[in-house]
């Protein structure tokens, strides 16, 4: 039986991956009966099952072959689920029924968790005429803002929290207020924002000419480009958004470009995707790969690399097959093109185990030959796939050849597609990793360079309780078994230590090979200067990526937190490993507290309920601490209780719990609302949010309605992290990491 690397690993397949009855009766009793079910479910749909299966779960076994947590989880379970990650969504009609038709679509794919990009660049900017009504356009940020208080109540009523990208040309009118909408940190927050940035514009922003801002052949605005470019760079500079895309790059690129445009990608960027379009993920763990490592003789099987690719093609292919869609036009498109996305995780660790130093010339050079064998063995399998089972549905071979990403394949992989045509459009993409990689014994994330070579994780036990752990990257924890107490040499690095191009230069290396796009956050200090901030941009450009999204410490998404005055602590020592700590144990209750008791009568209700929230100061600071809700009504009982005490629980453990009135707010009643003081309440649990918001402005703990904190809760630092707690397990250790927030306790990603 398979022993995991470490209980952070096992929590996460029971919790994410093992089948379970819906009473929480274990089906899975090992991760081995985990593959099992994954590989019979994708065998299945094979004319001869039996003679797949077995190959199909050697290739998961040991972690090899590590499909996207949607297949792990879903494959083979019998539910009505979908095994694609993300979905771009329809092109928005440029009107009232077509905006709310969209919203419908995307609120039934976030139903079954599915992540969702949209480009709104087809709606007129605010001020625009609408004809036949006498009125003028809301402009898109409005109707963003309709998506993101959709994905908020879906997500509240109990579906797994999905992600939105949205998008937006380079030439819309809004273009500019939506550059800054994330400055708001109360706005759009289920939303990743890109801008779609053309070659025209950079050309422009590099010669210094005009631009113009343009929609339905109107021009609205001219302005400089690089006035334009320095907006966007500044706005992502301070809050980490916008991203941005080469989106005539990415569609020159496209092997479907004759029968598809591309103005959208899925939540974390490294699928873009056609209306209706879908990602299918999966990645190959480098590390299982590397024969001898930290020896003279270390080196990755390429043999091994190529016959693992082979098949887990297949079986991705077997996944669209497989899977349910959330609509009949994600299974059309999916169909039709059968499109997948097979990448790498582990390459930071895999080149630590072959000598080599994340982010050096010989590093790029290295990742580039390996996903090079990985690309060709994708081809090749899929050109065979196709020869047995037929091409994808849309394939033209003298268009399919002579599009720009087959321009640098081998001469004998183009004749294989020319005689047999191919089974899948595009194959290769670099996917967020970061619960999967966990999974497999905390390799390094993606193409990502490993974050903490070490780091304490509070790990939750079956019986409710924690316990410190300490978590090591998996090449650091090989290392100890082979090495020992021999120190680490110089080739192991992490983000910290990364210069920004040594970032941009191991992205380009990669998406040489990569026919979709990466999903990848440069790391840049928060002390880098605006000028060699947008240098990063500009090399991203000039060396060939498809997009960049870039990481620095901000008051909104994150910032370097310090130790509080009242509340002094030891300076960690030179090399501490942990993340930022925040107050995780239960606060003491002294025996007495001040508090507030609130009246709330809700309209269908005979009696009223009371809500008492007692206060304590903390760090010379009041902050809530305790709950308590009361009510004669009986049908109240059980939940009041039990608001009681999982608020209060909440409250002890401090910080900043604010999201606790956002959680409760967005609840709705599917019998209805009620009107209280002129506003629309959805429920009554949303009006208890209501009630403690109002305090939380009256002790000062939040600066307003539907406001964060007027300062930070902070209490101790080890190093940068983000002051947000994670919307999952509530810990303060949401990290950046492939295009997205990322918790390191528990690795629930916003990506899904």
């Amino acid at each position: 039986m398979t022993r995991f690397a470490a209980p952070i690993a096992e929590q996460i397949w029971d919790m994410k991956y093992r089948l379970k009855e819906a009473d929480g009766t274990p089906i899975d009793e090992t991760v081995e009966d985990t593959w099992r079910r994954v590989a019979g479910a994708l065998a299945a749909v094979e004319g001869d099952p039996g003679a797949w299966e077995a190959k199909f779960y050697a290739a998961l076994e040991d972690f090899k072959f590590l499909p996207a947590g949607r297949i792990l989880a879903g494959a083979g379970t019998g539910r009505s689920v979908t095994l694609f990650n993300c979905f771009v969504m329809g092109t928005i009609p440029d009107s009232l029924g077509g905006i709310f038709e969209g919203l419908k679509e995307a609120a039934l794919t976030m139903q079954q968790g599915g992540g969702i990009g949209y480009d709104f660049s087809t709606l007129r900017p605010k001020g625009a005429g609408v004809k036949g009504v006498a009125a003028d356009a809301s402009g898109p940020l409005s109707f963003m803002d309709v998506w993101d208080a959709m994905c908020r109540t879906i997500m509240s009523a109990g579906s797994r929290r999905g992600a939105m990208m949205a998008t937006m040309r380079c030439d819309h009118p809004d273009i500019e207020a939506f550059v800054t909408a994330k400055s708001d940190p109360a706005r759009l927050r289920n939303f990743n924002v890109s801008v779609l940035v053309t070659d025209p514009f950079m050309d422009a922003v590099k010669s210094g000419g005009d631009w113009d801002l343009v929609f339905d052949g109107k021009t609205y605005k001219t302005l400089k480009a690089r006035d334009l470019w320095d907006q966007i760079m500044r706005s992502t500079y301070d809050f980490a958004e916008p991203g941005v895309i080469f989106i005539d790059r990415i569609n020159r690129m496209n092997n479907l470009a004759y029968v598809e445009d591309i103005a959208a990608t899925n939540p974390c960027g490294e699928q873009p995707l056609p209306p209706y379009g879908a990602c299918l993920l999966g990645s190959i763990n480098l590390t299982r790969l590397v024969e001898n490592p930290f020896s003279d003789a270390a080196a990755l099987s390429e043999d091994a690399l190529s016959d693992l690719v082979t098949t887990a093609v297949r079986m991705m292919d077997n996944t669209v097959d497989a899977s349910r869609f959330p609509l009949e036009a994600q299974r059309a498109e999916a169909q039709a093109k059968r499109r997948i996305g097979l990448g790498v995780t582990g390459l930071a660790d895999a080149l630590a185990m072959v000598g080599l130093r994340y982010g050096s010339d010989e590093a790029a050079r290295q990742t580039s030959d390996w996903l090079r064998v990985l690309a060709r063995a994708a081809y090749l399998a899929s050109s065979s796939l196709a020869a047995e089972k037929g091409a994808f549905p849309l394939f033209d071979r003298h268009a399919y050849l002579a599009s720009g990403s087959m321009q640098k394949m081998d001469e004998d992989v183009r004749a294989a597609i020319g005689d047999n045509g191919i089974r899948n459009a595009l194959l290769t993409s670099i996917a967020p990793t970061g619960t999967i990689s966990l999974f497999a014994g905390n390799v390094s994330s993606g193409i990502e360079p490993v974050f903490a070579h070490a780091y304490t994780r509070k790990v939750l036990q079956k019986d409710g309780s924690r316990v410190e752990e300490e978590v090591e990257d998996y090449a650091v924890s090989l290392w100890r078994e082979i090495k020992g107490d021999v120190p680490l040499p110089d080739h192991f690095v992490d983000a910290q230590s990364l210069a920004p191009m040594d970032h941009v230069a191991m992205q380009a290396a990669a998406q040489e090979w990569v026919d979709s796009s990466i999903s990848k956050t440069i790391n840049v200090p928060e002390d880098i200067g605006f000028e060699a901030f947008k240098d990063v941009y500009m090399a991203a450009w000039d060396q060939g990526c498809k997009g960049c999204t870039t990481y620095r410490p901000n008051a909104v998404t994150g910032s370097v937190l310090s130790v509080s005055a009242a509340e002094e602590k030891p300076a960690a020592p030179a090399d501490a490993s942990a993340d930022v700590v925040y107050i995780s144990d239960p606060l003491d209750r002294p025996q007495e507290l001040e508090g507030t008791t609130y009246k709330l009568k809700w309209p269908m209700s005979e009696h009223a309920i009371y809500i008492t929230i007692n206060d304590i100061l903390h760090a010379g600071r009041r902050q809530p601490f305790e709950v308590f809700i009361n009510s004669k009504n009986m049908e109240h009982f059980a939940w009041t209780v039990a608001l009681t005490r999982m608020i209060s629980a909440v409250f002890r453990r401090g910080g900043d719990v604010s999201f606790v009135v956002e959680e409760m707010k967005a609840v709705f009643d599917p019998r209805g609302g009620a009107w209280i003081e002129g506003k629309y309440i959805p429920s009554i649990l949303a009006a208890i949010g209501g009630v403690i918001e109002k305090h939380l402005i009256a002790i000062g703990f939040i600066a307003g309605e539907g406001m964060g904190l007027k300062v930070d809760p902070h209490a101790e630092i080890s190093r940068i992290g983000p002051a947000k707690a994670c919307e999952s397990c509530g810990n303060y250790e949401m990290q950046m990491v492939e295009g997205c927030m990322t918790c390191a306790s528990c690795g629930y990603s916003k990506c899904g």
